[in-house]
Formats: structure tokens, C-alpha cells, sequence
């Protein structure tokens, strides 16, 4: 960091904002492949390009015709630091070939240099459910360790494209939602691997290995961007969820150490150096074969996470004997009676931050930066044109205060709070436009109407305040 400066700022990611889709050279990526849905309605992920169907990654928010625009907004709001990710596609069509896009690779220094020139730190992600459908269908995804070759390439390019430009590098967002303990929905495993989870012909088996390669791929992607850069710090992302217990029964409190460390296991391998002999084990008992070489040994070693990045909504409570009529929760748990519920289900946990930031830390020891946290809502213009958007700023103030009390009281060492997403974008779950983050409202409906047009919603003046009054916090 600079100056003990604090990163503030917000997160994107280009398959929901970026649009373009087919343009310069841009190939299919999995997400272009998906229809817009609802709440109720699933997203349907489909084959080709069907006429009379809606496929939100087709235009997103125009950021890649707006990139200008909206990092001027940024600025004004006094970001210290924009997470954006880098759609594979672009760079490799395809995911295979031996040369790059190079307007691809053009696109994204422009916008890093758009983002240098505002002052404004670029934090890279290279992954963020935005894959070459192309490396699915001829390769099987991410079951093919061949894939990590591409993935580690395609590293390779970006690392050297961005050089000196790009200090924070993200190697992956969210892939600890495949699990073969816990069935899942179509929607995750598409969006995390491209494939379905209905279609995997043996479930464990099959997110096993793709959760496996993605972490190796993660460890080996560390080593070659200190290879390229020494100064490179390079973190992942992981979505996580704490699972309270029902109540003090020392079964609920077992309940709830296993639901919440379920999805640690590639934390654990990314962080300490090599893949968990606790999960192998559960592996074998399982039926599941999975064999770390050697040399897979040595690549967890060598490539040991700099920071850990973490995207945080909600809590749930763990499973209970008796829970079956209860309302699940996205992640696997069931909903909190004591808790208020978004709109989309989601509840409303401040404290839930600072207890993750807590266990987190101090299990780890790494830095920490909050990469996504943020209200999804359906926001209203009034008569003047402003959206009175107040249960967003007291949603974000509630839980910025659970974060100064975990970095000030708890000495968690947490450099950064990226609230997703600062601009309006499309949900990656529904695809839809009015399940709104922004501090930015963007003038497009899901029914395809709207300008595109930027305007400032009232948390935008909020949290310009916020970044001014807080510039550092020191444990």
C-alpha cells in the first residue's frame, strides 16, 4: 500500500458490465450463453445464440465503449482502487491459440491507464466466470489438467502486458462454490466451470477434480507472476458464508463448524503450502480418486497466496435436526429468524463481516481486502430524477462499521473495501438489471429499454464522504 493508504473502492467484473461481446476479435465466452432470468425463473444456459432470447453479457452496461465515463465517476467518488476482471476471450478467442488478441490486450491497458491516470489502483482479477466456451466443448473445462496449460498462458500474457502498471493481481473469483459434499444448482456450476451439474455424469467425482485443477492452477499462476514481476502481490477470492448454529447443542455447534469450513479446503491449500490431507481423506472415503503428484506438491509450496480477498453478503444458520420446512439459503444453509431478508433473499448480517475478517485473519495471518460486499435493491427515481437509494448507504454503513471494529478492536489487518458493485450492472445469478448495487444508476431496464445513461444516486454523495473522512484505519 501506499502511505498506509486504504484502498477504497468498488468491483466490477466484465462479463456483467463490459458488453461488446463479438466485438474486436472477442471470442464466445460461457456467459454469452446465458439468458436473462429472475428471482423465481432460473437463467437458461443454451447452445448457441437462439433468436428471440435475451443474453444480458451482450451489452452489459457498455463499460467497454463508456470505460472513460465511468472511471470519471470513480474518480469523483475518491477511489483509491478499482477490482476489474479480464474477460479470457478477449485475449484468446478460443483459449487455446498461440497467439493473443492483441486489441483485446489493448482494451484492458487502456483501461488501466485510464485508471493510473484518476489515481486510481487497478486490482486484476483473471477469472471471474468468464471463460472460452470453446476450452468446455473440445476440453471438458476444467476436469482437463490441459486447461491449467491455457489458463497459466493466458496469465502469462496479462502479466506481461500489464507490467509495472498492475501491482494486485486476483487469480480467481468465487471458485470455492464447487463442492462435491453438497449438491448444486446449473447456474453455479456453469458459471464457475461451464458445465452443468445435472449433466456430470459422476457429481463428486467430476467437482472434485475441477475444484482441484482450479486450485493447482491458482498456486501455479502465484510462482509465474513473481517469475514475471518480483512486485506482484497476487491473492484469490473466495465468497464466503458463516453458518451460526441453531442454538448451543453441542451437535448444532458441529453443525456449524462444518458448514462454515466447508469451503475452506482451497483456502487452506492456496495458504499453507499444500492441498489439505483432511479433504483427500474425506476423497477416499468418498470414492473419489485424486492423486497430488510431486511436482503438484511443489507447486503449492512455491506458490503460497500474498493477500486473501473476500466477497461477503450474508450469513445462514447450519443445519438442524427438524429444518426441512425451512427456507434454504443460496449458499446451503437455512435463513436466521433474527435477521432481515433482501429482496432476494439474501440476510442482512453487519457483524457477519467482522466475525469472517476474524476467522479468516486468524487462521491465515494474511492481509485481508473486503473485494465485493454490497445490497442488491430495486431503486426508484423520483420526480427529480435522483434515486433516494437510504437502505443502501444504511446497509453499507452498518457493515463498514463491523469492518473498522474487526481492523481497530480485533487487529484484523484488512487493507481495502470494495463494495460491489459501484456502478449498476447485470446480477451473474438472474441476470437481470433491477437487482441493483450502484452508486451509479444506469438507465437500463430489463425489458432492453433505457439510454445506458450515468446518473448519481444519493449513496454516490455518501460514500464520496466516507472515502474522504476515513483515508487510512490503523490496528
Amino acid at each position: 500500500m501506499k502511505n498506509n493508504e486504504f484502498l477504497w473502492g468498488g468491483s466490477i467484473a466484465a462479463h456483467q458490465c463490459e458488453g461488446a461481446w463479438d466485438k474486436d476479435g472477442k471470442g464466445v465466452a460461457i456467459m454469452d450463453l446465458v439468458t436473462q432470468g429472475t428471482y423465481e425463473t432460473p437463467r437458461e444456459i443454451c447452445q448457441t445464440i437462439e433468436s428471440g432470447k435475451y443474453y444480458p453479457s451482450h451489452e452489459g452496461i457498455d463499460f467497454y465503449h463508456r470505460y472513460k465515463e465511468d472511471i470519471a465517476l470513480f474518480a469523483e467518488m475518491g477511489f483509491k482502487a478499482l477490482r476489474i476482471s479480464i474477460d479470457w476471450s478477449r485475449i484468446y478467442p478460443k483459449g487455446d491459440e498461440q497467439e493473443p488478441n492483441q486489441l483485446g490486450i489493448q482494451f484492458y491497458q487502456n483501461v488501466v491507464e485510464e485508471l493510473l491516470n484518476n489515481n486510481i489502483e487497478p486490482i486484476v482479477t483473471l477469472y471471474h466466470f468468464e471463460m472460452p466456451v470453446h476450452l468446455v466443448r473440445e476440453y471438458g473445462s476444467w476436469t482437463n489438467p490441459k486447461v491449467i496449460d491455457f489458463y497459466l498462458n493466458y496469465c502469462k500474457t496479462m502479466f506481461e502486458a500489464l507490467k509495472g502498471k498492475v501491482r494486485y493481481w486476483v487469480t480467481f473469483n468465487e471458485m470455492n462454490h464447487i463442492d462435491p459434499q453438497t449438491e448444486a444448482s446449473d447456474i453455479f456450476t456453469y458459471i464457475i466451470a461451464g458445465l452443468k451439474y445435472t449433466e456430470m455424469e459422476n457429481k463428486k467425482q467430476t467437482l472434485a477434480t475441477i475444484s482441484y485443477n482450479m486450485t493447482l492452477a491458482s498456486v501455479k499462476a502465484v510462482k509465474l507472476a513473481r517469475l514475471v514481476d518480483p512486485t506482484n502481490q497476487v491473492g484469490c477470492v473466495f465468497g464466503l458464508t458463516p453458518a451460526y448454529p441453531l442454538n448451543c447443542d453441542p451437535q448444532n455447534v458441529m453443525n456449524s463448524l462444518k458448514e462454515t469450513d466447508r469451503e475452506f479446503y482451497q483456502i487452506d491449500a492456496m495458504c499453507m503450502g499444500k492441498f489439505p490431507e483432511y479433504k483427500l481423506k474425506e476423497y477416499q472415503v468418498q470414492g473419489i480418486d485424486l492423486k497430488v503428484s510431486k511436482e503438484d506438491q511443489l507447486a503449492f509450496k512455491d506458490g503460497k497466496l500474498d493477500f486473501i480477498g473476500l466477497n461477503y453478503y450474508s450469513s445462514s444458520v447450519a443445519h438442524y435436526e427438524g429444518d426441512e420446512n425451512n427456507e434454504e439459503t443460496l449458499f446451503g444453509g437455512v435463513q436466521n429468524p433474527y435477521l432481515e431478508q433482501s429482496k432476494w433473499g439474501w440476510a442482512i448480517d453487519p457483524t457477519g463481516l467482522r466475525y469472517l475478517l476474524n476467522y479468516v485473519y486468524r487462521r491465515y495471518g494474511l492481509p485481508i481486502i473486503i473485494t465485493e460486499n454490497g445490497l442488491g435493491a430495486v431503486d426508484q427515481m423520483n420526480s427529480d430524477g435522483v434515486v433516494e437509494d437510504d437502505y443502501r448507504i444504511e446497509y453499507v454503513q452498518k457493515h463498514l462499521e463491523q469492518m473498522e471494529k474487526a481492523i481497530v478492536e480485533d487487529y484484523v489487518e484488512c487493507f481495502g473495501y470494495l463494495m460491489w458493485g459501484p456502478i449498476d450492472l447485470v446480477s451473474a445469478t438472474t441476470g437481470e438489471m433491477k437487482k441493483r448495487y450502484g452508486f451509479i444508476y444506469v438507465d437500463k431496464n430489463d425489458d432492453q429499454t433505457g439510454t445506458l445513461t450515468r446518473s448519481k444516486k444519493k449513496s454516490f454523495d455518501w460514500y464520496q464522504e466516507i472515502i474522504k473522512n476515513n483515508p487510512t484505519f490503523t490496528s
